[in-house]
């Protein structure tokens, strides 16, 4: 391996390592191949969601999703500069990971740059399948499986199952931002409005919000109990890795539940203790 493609998945573990630090538990369970292609996955994912949450033009922030659109249809036969499109390059070459998922990951960013509400749970599970389901599928293509079509919807509902609780953990970020991802027709069913106060308080009565943020995270939990069934398609080490990713979430949608007005005021998350104890259980329960 070239000197410039170690310094590039470096640059990918790294950004991996700091900016999806609770991904980041499970990846480290993988042997080095796969953690480096992995690893390539998710910085790659991380700059377009960058890109998407940043602070530019609405306009330019789509002119820059679709560069990075046209960056990834040229792989691997034009692996470019930046150090992510170089890793990922050469991750393809050695397994089959399917990069027409980012297309559904950048088409996820452009509804958010369009600022795109959702009306039913139906059109959020598009919005769901489109950012996380995505990295889900392009995951399998490191881990591999025999079955790949069970596999394929088995990782996409998992993807759903941790989008979902990323949006209960951050409603009110996102609400501060302009955002609201729960479907319209839940607030109806609930009488919430998701509206704030002067201090970026909601507005709706505690109990009818509690009851909304329950329901939303109930449903999480059984999109959990579908994508779970994927681990024990995979290898023993590909199944500790997302049995601690997704063990984490599922750690901290479960507090949500239980306590669903704490997302309201604080952000929601678990200590690094909890989580390095949720890779190390992952990584004994899958050790035979």
């Amino acid at each position: 391996m070239s000197v410039e493609l170690d310094e590039a998945y470096a640059t990918c573990e790294s950004i991996t390592r700091v900016q999806a630090a609770n991904f980041s538990y499970g990846i480290r369970l993988l042997p080095p191949p796969k953690r480096k292609a992995l690893s390539a996955i998710y910085a790659t994912a991380r700059c377009i969601d960058d890109i998407g949450d940043g602070r530019l033009a609405a306009a330019e922030k789509i002119r820059r999703l679709e560069s990075i659109r046209s960056a990834l249809h040229a792989l691997p036969r034009e692996p470019g500069e930046r150090p992510v499109t170089i890793a990922l390059a050469d991750a393809v070459l050695h397994m089959p990971i399917p990069l027409e998922a980012f297309d559904e990951l950048i088409d996820g960013c452009v509804a958010d740059v369009q600022e795109r509400s959702y009306q039913s749970f139906g059109d959020l599970l598009w919005y769901c399948r489109c950012v996380a389901g995505s990295v889900g599928r392009l995951s399998l293509g490191v881990f591999g499986a025999d079955d790949l079509d069970r596999a394929s919807n088995l990782a996409d509902a998992l993807g759903v199952a941790l989008q979902l609780t990323n949006i209960l953990r951050d409603v009110r970020e996102d609400r501060e931002n302009g955002r609201i991802y729960l479907p319209a027709e839940d607030l109806d069913r609930f009488g919430v409005t998701l509206d704030l106060d002067p201090d970026s308080g909601f507005t709706d009565p505690p109990d009818r919000l509690a009851a909304l943020l329950r329901f939303e995270a109930e449903r999480a939990l059984r999109w959990y109990d579908v994508g779970l069934r994927l681990l024990p398609v995979l290898d023993r080490r590909s199944a500790a890795c997302t049995a601690a990713m997704a063990g984490i979430y599922r750690r901290l949608l479960t507090r949500i539940e239980a306590d669903p007005l704490a997302v309201t005021t604080r952000r929601v998350s678990l200590p690094k203790p909890e989580k390095a104890w949720v890779a190390v259980r992952a990584l004994v329960g899958h050790s035979h």
